[in-house]
């Protein structure tokens, strides 16, 4: 049996959907070059450049809850949309820019109308999803981001060696062709109706939603060791060549291309809280365990490990969220998910680095099994019927 076949059922429109964030990602490659492009191009020096990525990363905080709030006032479509249209034409600018205010004037405005993307491609996806299938859509999609993401750094860095203003121009191309997709595809008249307003409570009041972004807060600042720590640990502690590095990405991608969907396609029926713990398990089990790593193949091994949790973790919290929210809400509870996201990237690789300059690799993969293991804890207290009640209870 095909373990695919069940996405055979999912509406046309999530199909385009994803088949946009794909074009999207295949041109993402700005960003991942943006402090090269600063230090090597601009004349910024290297704290400079890391205030840049500040701006880009406040602007991010403050866009995910906004756009949120706009999705559902206007329809998730409609942000989308506009998000790629937008920050796609800014990035087609943005070599045009030489002083440093204007640069980082221009990196907080990209940075503001790109990252609305997120909150409203999650809330449109978890929209189109079929009753029981946001699991399979949410991964779908996410075969979608690594697909693009194989390719997309490659060639910016292809293109880097050549030009640095092709990176820019070629990644705002590939975004606005991504929402001429979305306009032409997808009818604003399919998509789910916008409530422009509800008689539910705020979101901050909402006790399940700021409980399940508190536990997962510590298993996502663990997460993101990846993007900082990692590589670190992997070059100066275990003595390995960059493309170690590189190579583990690899291996990262291709499980999650090859087995998110059939993985969550079979956990469609699993309850929330054993599926959240379950990946927040991992994710604790693989990054803790470099702690006890010393060559190639046990780091490999423990990467596989902390791969299965993204795979459960991430689309799972997603379809959480996407139940729990009230009708016409969907958008505002993506934001104040991605806005989590957004606080973890900010303090987990910051705190991780400060604990592997001043206490050493050890200590820093052991905090982070212990962080893990307590987000783990505190999303097992979810309720069995966690979709539908109240909310928190014994396990």
């Amino acid at each position: 049996m095909n373990p695919w076949n069940g996405l055979r059922g999912l509406p046309a429109r999530a199909w385009i959907v994803c088949s946009s964030t794909l074009v999207n990602r295949m041109g993402t490659m700005a960003r991942p070059f943006l402090v090269l492009y600063l230090v090597e191009r601009r004349g910024f020096s290297e704290s400079q450049a890391g205030l840049a990525l500040s701006f880009y990363g406040g602007a991010a905080l403050i866009a995910a809850p906004l756009a949120g709030r706009a999705c559902d006032r206007f329809g998730a479509l409609r942000i989308m949309r506009w998000s790629l249209l937008l920050s796609g034409l800014l990035l087609t600018m943005f070599p045009l820019v030489t002083t440093p205010g204007a640069i980082l004037a221009f990196i907080f405005a990209w940075a503001s109308v790109g990252e609305a993307y997120r909150p409203a491609n999650l809330a449109m996806l978890t929209g189109l999803a079929p009753p029981g299938r946001i699991r399979a859509v949410l991964a779908l999609n996410r075969v979608a981001i690594n697909l693009g993401m194989s390719v997309g750094p490659a060639v910016g860095g292809l293109l880097a060696a050549w030009s640095y203003a092709a990176v820019f121009i070629v990644d705002g191309v590939m975004s606005v062709i991504s929402s001429a997709v979305l306009w032409l595809a997808v009818k604003s008249t399919t998509e789910t109706r916008p409530v422009s307003r509800s008689t539910s409570a705020g979101a901050l009041r909402d006790h399940r939603l700021l409980y399940v972004l508190a536990a997962l807060l510590p298993v996502m600042m663990v997460f993101f060791q990846l993007a900082a720590t990692l590589p670190l640990f992997l070059v100066r502690n275990l003595h390995k060549a960059p493309t170690a590095y590189g190579f583990l990405m690899v291996v990262n991608t291709v499980l999650i291309i090859l087995f998110e969907v059939p993985l969550n396609l079979r956990m469609e029926r699993w309850p929330h809280r054993l599926a959240l713990t379950l990946g927040a398990l991992f994710i604790a089990a693989g990054f803790g365990g470099y702690a006890f790593t010393g060559t190639v193949a046990a780091v490999v091994a423990t990467t596989i490990v902390w791969t299965v949790g993204e795979m459960i973790l991430l689309p799972g919290s997603a379809a959480y969220l996407a139940e729990i929210a009230p009708e016409g809400r969907t958008g505002e509870y993506m934001g104040l998910y991605s806005m989590t996201f957004n606080i973890a990237f900010a303090i987990g690789p910051w705190l991780g680095a400060e604990v592997l300059e001043r206490q050493g690799a050890r200590p820093l993969w052991l905090a982070a099994l212990a962080l893990g293991l307590a987000g783990a804890a505190l999303l097992s207290r979810l309720r069995h019927n966690d979709s539908t009640d109240a909310g928190i209870g014994a396990p």
